[in-house]
């Protein structure tokens, strides 16, 4: 099992790396105005999702070995919060993609701004996700 937390961890750890990062690339697309700075970037921000992705998928089935393993007992109110919390990032994953989408397109509209706020949602989930499992506070 020690192995399987250790995967997890590993996989959690460089999928957030991505989620991080990711958006830090669509500020700077949404403020780029030169095309070959602009197609740099969605080049860096495409191959980055594409790496993110399989992590998102080894993240999600260590979390489940990890689940079936241990299983929610009783008292375990944290668990489910922390589970919301992981299906809150995996959207946020999602909608990165189809931001990405927007930005190959030429359809992405919101600005810099904007994407310097939405920066902050993982940092925000990964806070709250660390406070659930290492404190237990329900």
């Amino acid at each position: 099992m020690l192995w399987l937390k250790t995967f997890h961890i590993l996989f959690v750890t460089s999928w957030f790396a991505g989620l991080f990062y990711l958006p830090r690339l669509y500020v700077n697309l949404a403020q780029e105005n030169d095309a070959k700075t602009y197609e740099t970037l969605l080049g860096m921000a495409r191959r980055l999702y594409r790496f993110m992705a399989p992590l998102a998928i080894l993240t999600l089935l260590t979390g489940l070995g990890l689940f079936l393993y241990y299983g929610i007992g009783k008292g375990q109110g944290w668990m489910h919060a922390k589970l919301t919390l992981v299906l809150i990032l995996f959207a946020f994953h999602g909608v990165c993609g189809r931001y990405l989408r927007q930005f190959q397109q030429g359809q992405q509209t919101r600005s810099h701004v904007f994407f310097r706020w939405f920066n902050e949602i993982p940092v925000i989930v990964l806070l709250l996700v660390l406070i659930l499992v290492v404190i237990k506070p329900f």
